[in-house]
């Protein structure tokens, strides 16, 4: 193959260069106030909403290595925590252009990466000390924050911020009460008396500038486990919240009739109130500003919690959960649903009335439902030769057979309903449907195992290795109803739910009428989700408002201020990162400046985003205030945890009790991430190209960086 050499120091580096760039277009999805962009396809003029480093990432045209690298690298991160890619992306950025002024003030590669890697590797141990375990998060909830008003009609206690979708919560009446008010609050003069308990219960999304609709309890006897006031009894204050930035007014919800369909649903044992709010005050608290989110991820903690009988494991488990995105409904109408809610063909809901109030023989099926469908592994005869791969299932009387076979299998078993991980044949879907079986295929691992344990149904292969044991019982299907209690049709797709007794499963239900904006939505929800998820696996996060970012600024400023060689051998202890007394002093200083200079950018834009600065440089300057101050103070940890817990802290809310909270591992191995491909780039002092390009950069105004080979 003809192939093409470039020096990319030949001036300055190309690849960090190209690294910079493409990061520079995520400067306005940093923090909790992001700014949207349009992507518009060129080919088909069509255009989506995003709001995350890995939608941008992916509607960019990346033919460079470094935009490869850079793909990779936030894929990576992506599939790992789902959340922290616009971090690594603006971190990537900051970093190649700070490397790019070393290397003008001829600073070597060598120190570069030597002292910009220990420097990292120092700044992550230094900032230990602002991680909080989740135990001290609840136990500092139970005894100093506030408690939102309980309702009176459940079993297990929960808090009000919770707020439980209509079909989760359990003791509703079916008939819709006058619209009222709910006013959420952190403060702790007033005490909630019995009569407005009432006006706790609303929708999840129900914050959006519209008015609130107050819901009755199912019957007027409260359980043994309320006092007799309706107030839990706690040892938490009871307040009532006035201001968050996670709540608003409550909109207008008609609730669906379904709810009372899921009365006595629940049960179980009375629930430690502080555990259950302590967890869905952590998912406000790293939800970051993302209210639509963070109300339908406390209606799965609280439902969750309940299921469990609120045991000693405050585990939030997102196996348990998924997502379905309807299109075409007001956002006000997203919800959480248990069970399993998908969309399916107009045919296929037409089968789903013959079902209705019948419990359906459940078939899995762990593969694609084809004709030519192999599992991994499968190695074909031995001399045996292939005439046709793929027979046309039309015009082919083996197709014929193979079809005729499979719904006599079906048949024969009685199954009325298959849930498929793969694709579905559709000539077979169709057969199926005249002979009323509903075939739902692109089903997830997690809900095929969801409803094997409840069903007793064990997933096959294949149609042929089906026995009567593999079959299960009990599910029962419906056409999905929004909260005004009506059955949708959207159209071309129409949602339905499926539902077993004693399923764990829950569906989060996300809607829009604007298209371009469906993606944002579910990823928004399954950032929050995974955030929330992650802290808890971490059994720790870190302070949040910039916290962690200033005492990284201020722990390399410490570093540059210290003498390059100590007095004595007890200073060199005291000073245990031997690295920056050994290796190149002389760079040392530029080059730790040079790493600062990322974290000092990224706090100044995320202060300009969030309108808590007018400009970077007012913002540089609040952060240098700060960063005077912690020296000052002598201790700059415990300045940043005071400033932290008076919300005083860069973009941090003032006033607030809801205090901001980062995942560890997501954060840390973000910024390992970011520098890890910079400086891999870095060292990367030439490119390669093959292929048959050798005309086209013979004749391209970049030719004389090349030597063709």
């Amino acid at each position: 193959l003809p192939m093409a050499f470039r020096d990319v120091n030949a001036r300055r580096h190309i690849g960090l260069q190209q690294l910079s760039s493409l990061a520079l277009a995520g400067r306005t999805l940093l923090g909790p106030m992001k700014s949207c962009k349009f992507i518009v396809d060129e080919s088909t003029n069509q255009s989506t909403l995003i709001c995350s480093a890995v939608r941008l990432i992916e509607s960019l045209d990346l033919t460079s290595a470094a935009g490869q690298l850079l793909n990779e690298t936030i894929q990576a991160q992506n599939k790992e925590f789902k959340t922290g890619m616009s971090t690594l992306l603006f971190l990537t950025g900051a970093w190649s252009n700070a490397i790019l002024e070393c290397l003008q003030q001829n600073v070597p590669v060598s120190a570069i990466v030597s002292v910009m890697s220990e420097g990292l590797n120092s700044c992550c141990e230094r900032v230990q000390c602002l991680q909080i375990s989740i135990h001290d998060i609840n136990k500092e909830i139970c005894s100093c924050s506030v408690r939102p008003n309980a309702f009176k009609s459940i079993t297990c206690q929960i808090g009000c911020d919770s707020l439980l979708t209509p079909q989760i919560f359990f003791h509703v009446q079916k008939d819709i009460s006058a619209p009222g008010e709910v006013i959420p609050s952190n403060s702790c003069s007033h005490q909630e008396d019995d009569s407005n308990f009432n006006e706790r219960l609303l929708s999840p999304l129900a914050g959006f500038g519209e008015t609130a609709s107050r819901v009755k309890p199912a019957g007027e006897k409260s359980t043994p486990t309320i006092s007799g006031s309706g107030v839990i009894t706690s040892s938490c204050n009871k307040q009532k919240l006035t201001h968050s930035r996670y709540f608003s007014t409550l909109g207008k919800s008609h609730f669906s009739s379904q709810q009372g369909k899921f009365q006595g649903y629940l049960s179980g044992s009375s629930a430690d109130p502080c555990k259950c709010y302590g967890l869905e005050h952590l998912a406000m608290a790293l939800s970051h500003g993302n209210q639509t989110s963070v109300k339908l991820l406390q209606s799965i903690v609280a439902y969750q919690q309940e299921k469990a009988e609120c045991s000693s494991s405050s585990q939030f488990n997102i196996a348990e959960i998924v997502t379905c995105c309807l299109l075409g409904l007001p956002e006000s109408f997203s919800c959480v649903s248990p069970g399993f809610v998908t969309l399916v063909s107009p045919e296929q809901a037409r089968v789903i009335k013959y079902f209705e109030d019948k419990h359906l023989r459940v078939l899995l099926v762990d593969g694609d439902l084809t004709e030519q469908y192999r599992h991994l592994g499968f190695n074909r005869p031995r001399n045996v030769r292939t005439i046709l791969e793929h027979p046309s299932l039309l015009e082919g009387r083996a197709g014929d057979l193979w079809l005729s076979s499979m719904l006599d299998i079906l048949i024969s078993f009685e199954v009325n309903l298959v849930l498929v991980k793969g694709n579905v044949c559709e000539n077979l879907m169709e057969r199926c449907i005249g002979n009323s079986i509903l075939v739902i295929g692109s089903v997830s691992r997690d809900v095929l195992c969801a409803f094997g344990e409840v069903t007793s149904a064990q997933s096959v292969t294949y149609l042929t290795q089906l026995n009567a044991s593999c079959v299960g019982s009990g599910a029962q299907v419906e056409l999905w109803k929004a909260c005004d209690g009506r059955a949708m049709d959207l159209g071309e797709l129409v949602p339905v739910s499926i539902k077993v007794q004693g399923i764990p499963l829950l569906t989060a239900v996300l809607t829009t009428t604007v298209t371009s904006k469906m993606q944002l939505i579910e990823d928004q929800f399954w950032t929050s989700a995974y955030r929330l998820h992650h802290a808890l696996s971490d059994e720790k996060v870190f302070l949040g408002g910039g916290a962690v970012e200033l005492l990284c600024l201020s722990h390399i400023q410490m570093l540059t201020e210290k003498p390059s060689q100590p007095a004595n051998k007890n200073a060199v202890k005291e000073f245990h990162n031997l690295w920056l007394t050994a290796s190149v002093p002389e760079h040392k200083s530029v080059v730790l400046q040079a790493l600062a200079s990322g974290w000092k950018q990224y706090l100044s834009v995320v202060m300009c985003n969030t309108a808590k600065a007018t400009s970077e440089l007012e913002a540089c300057t609040a952060i240098d205030h700060h960063l005077n101050k912690a020296a000052e103070c002598g201790s700059p940890s415990a300045y940043i945890i005071k400033e932290f817990r008076k919300g005083d802290l860069l973009f941090a809310d003032h006033g607030e009790d809801v205090k901001v909270y980062d995942n560890v591992a997501a954060k840390i191995e973000a910024w390992r991430r970011a520098l890890d491909l910079v400086l891999l780039v870095l060292q990367a002092d030439a490119e390669i190209i093959t292929g048959p390009q050798k005309n086209q950069l013979l004749n391209s105004h970049v030719s004389s960086e090349f030597m063709f080979l």
